[in-house]
């Protein structure tokens, strides 16, 4: 991608992989929930998304 991205991309790639971390930390300590998996996609996608718009900006 061309370019440096900006804060907030930047600021969701990280709560992306935090949320990332969370999720598979409990995922772990308590089992496996599937809305916390959906959610978490969700939230990729958006990230991703904010990624692809900014890089064609």
């Amino acid at each position: 991608m061309p370019g440096s991205t900006d804060g907030s991309t930047k600021a969701m790639g990280v709560l992306t992989v935090g949320s990332l971390v969370a999720v598979t930390a409990y995922s772990v300590a308590l089992g496996g929930n599937g809305w916390l998996w959906f959610g978490w996609v969700v939230l990729g996608l958006l990230t991703l998304g904010m990624v692809v718009t900014h890089g064609s900006a």
